[in-house]
């Protein structure tokens, strides 16, 4: 499992499993839930049910990242993907 880029980490979810979060950490997946057995995993960890879930906003902080500048980024790159409120997209067929 390959080690996630700053922009997938930064288009992540408001939550992610522990896999994921590993990935992000660069944590193979066994140390991964040892850690988090053991209450020692780099960031807050929150169970539901038997399963681990990793707020994005702590992954950030243990990475070292702002989570302003995550989330300006995402706002930022969604807003050039989306057309502007109440434009009409252009549906057009290019001509011959």
């Amino acid at each position: 499992m390959d080690q996630m880029t700053l922009a997938e980490v930064q288009a992540l979810p408001a939550v992610v499993d522990l896999r994921t979060a590993a990935q992000a950490l660069g944590l193979g997946r066994t140390l991964a839930y040892q850690l988090a057995r053991r209450g020692e995993f780099p960031c807050r960890i929150l169970r539901a049910g038997t399963a681990y879930r990793v707020p994005t906003a702590e992954l950030l902080r243990a990475l070292g990242l702002s989570t302003a500048a995550a989330s300006t980024s995402a706002v930022d790159s969604s807003a050039q993907q989306r057309p502007a409120r109440g434009s009409i997209p252009d549906r057009s067929c290019p001509g011959p």
